[in-house]
This record gives C-alpha cells, structure tokens and sequence, in this order.
C-alpha cells in the first residue's frame, strides 16, 4: 500500500502549500456546480448522480491504469477494514450528490450554500461525538450561535431547513471517514473504490430508465437523447472526480480544522449565484438567520487560526 509522502526538509512548508492549493482549488471547483446541473435537464437528481458514479468510475480506472497505480486499487478492494470505511464514504456522499443536484434543480440554491456553510460547525460537533475531544469555549459559543442561526431560519421560512442539514451532515461525516483513513488511501483510488461501490446500483438505474423510455436518454423529454445532453452528462464524471481527488489530498496533507476553514469558499459561491443569478427570495428573516451563522462561522474561524498558529512552532532566536 502506497504510504504517505515524506515531509520536505524544510519542515512541511512545501507540503502545506500544495494541500492549500488542492483545498482551495477544490471548493472553488464546486462553487461552480449550482451553474452546470440545470444544464442536464430533463435528467432527475437520481439519474444525474448515477452518471457521476459511472463516468467517474471509468476516469479513475483510466487515470489509475495511466499512473500505474491499479495495484493499489486492487490491495484497496482486498482490505476489509479500509474497503467499509471507503463503502462507507461512498454511501455518505453519494447522499450528498443526490441531495445537492435536488436542491439546485429545485431552486434551492441558497439553502445548500446554508448547509455548507453550517457544515464547520457539525464538524466540530463531530469531533466531540465521534473523536472524545472537548471543545474550547469558543467552539462551544460558535456552535450556539450555528443552532439559533438555523432555528431563526427554519422559524421565519416556515419550513424545516432539511436540505441544508442533510447536506451539512452527510459531507461532514464523509471528511471525517477520509481524514481518519487518508494516510493510508492515496485521493486516486480512494475514489475509484467509493465509485465502485456506488457503480452496481447506479448501473441498474440507468439500465431501467433506458429500458422503460423514462431517462434523459430516452424519455420524452424536449431534449432527451440530444448529443449536448450526452456529452455534458458524460461531462459529470470530470466534474466529479477532480474536486474529490482535490479534497481527498487536502484532508491527507492539511489539519481537520484547516480544511474546515477552506470550505467557506463553497457556499459563498453558491449564496452568491443563488441570490443574484438564479433571483432565489431572501425574506427579513432568512438574512437574520444568515447573518447569525456567518457571526458563528467568525467566532469559529477565529479560534481556529489563533489555535493553529499556538500550536505551530516557534523559531529558535540564537543568542
């Protein structure tokens, strides 16, 4: 199994640049994707998320035979205790796909943005939940502020937000399932492994609806079976696999709470397309309710960066 590469000599510096590269390339790769999913109308958010696993199973197969690394695809497979965790992953985001493709081809844009955005703070009630540890007073505050933020939300739309929670806590818990096997999963074959996974069911969906006359491909749709359509669902796989194997590398290479930091980027892009491209409503009290997580994500980000920069070392000054 391939090990994690070496920290460079010059104590990590390196090796931090290209996880923040890979983190922020990755965020901002998905920002986008509220601008691409219309486009595959009249194809469902099942049928969508079944052509992501597909397309990206082959991209990663390929791009695994170019690298010469399906010998660790194949020891991945062969690994009962990493092959659960990654089924596991595979499950959870496949959850999240079809969850994000329905908020947007539902004009519900600006509450995934909110379930990326309240994503931190599950992740730091995770940790609690999950990994035993105890929060600072700040965290704690952060949280509060996340959960009025919601209930604010929630209370003055009249509907329970669960678009945005889904979203929160599904990709929460896939970064958690990827941080604590990413030391030993290089981002490639982790994914060609959730792929896999997720391929059969996917598969049979795609036979039926091509069977029955009811998918993209061959339902009665104004633009069924057109080559744009083809080539642009043919195009998810792309989509899918690049910011993935970008996120992947960042949570092996980056701490949990920096990678936390740089998620912000995501929802910011989605908020902003959701209100001024796509015109979706922001009554008096959603902006309240906005406004209250952003002041938690403040208070949480803060702490954050003032315990990152306590626990880096110091230089040693000679005398």
């Amino acid at each position: 199994m391939t090990a994690p590469p070496p920290p460079p000599p010059n104590g990590g510096d390196d090796l931090d640049r290209r996880g923040l590269a890979a983190g922020f390339g990755g965020y901002l790769w998905w920002g986008l994707l509220p601008l691409y999913f219309p486009l595959l109308a009249p194809a469902g958010p099942f049928e969508i998320t079944a052509h992501r696993v597909v397309w990206s199973l082959l991209l990663c197969l390929a791009l695994l035979a170019v690298f010469g690394q399906l010998g660790t695809f194949r020891r991945l497979l062969r690994t009962p205790r990493i092959f659960a965790r990654l089924a596991l992953a595979a499950v959870l985001i496949a959850a999240n796909w079809v969850t994000f493709v329905l908020a947007v081809l539902t004009g519900h844009v600006v509450d995934a943005s909110l379930g990326y955005y309240i994503n931190p703070l599950m992740t730091v009630l995770m940790a609690v939940a999950v990994l035993g540890e105890r929060l600072r007073r700040a965290q704690w505050i952060a949280v509060a502020l996340g959960a009025v933020g919601v209930l604010v939300i929630a209370l003055g739309h009249g509907t329970f937000p669960w678009i945005s929670l889904v979203l929160a806590l599904t990709f929460g818990c896939y970064g958690l399932v990827k941080k604590q096997v990413g030391a030993q999963v290089p981002a490639l074959p982790g994914l060609a492994v959730e792929t896999f996974v997720l391929a059969p069911p996917a598969l049979i969906l795609l036979v039926v609806l091509a069977a029955t006359g009811t998918g993209a491909f061959g339902g009665p749709g104004e633009h069924a079976g057109t080559p744009g359509l083809t080539l642009l669902l043919i195009g998810t796989g792309v989509l899918t696999t690049v910011p993935l194997v970008l996120f992947a590398t960042a949570a092996r290479r980056l701490p949990l709470a920096m990678v936390g930091l740089l998620q912000y980027v995501t929802p910011t892009m989605q908020y902003l397309t959701g209100v001024f491209l796509y015109h979706e409503t922001m009554s008096a009290t959603r902006w309240v309710g906005f406004a209250v997580v952003w002041l938690a994500l403040v208070v949480l980000s803060t702490d954050g960066y003032r315990a990152i920069r306590a626990a880096a070392p110091r230089p040693r000054r000679d005398r």
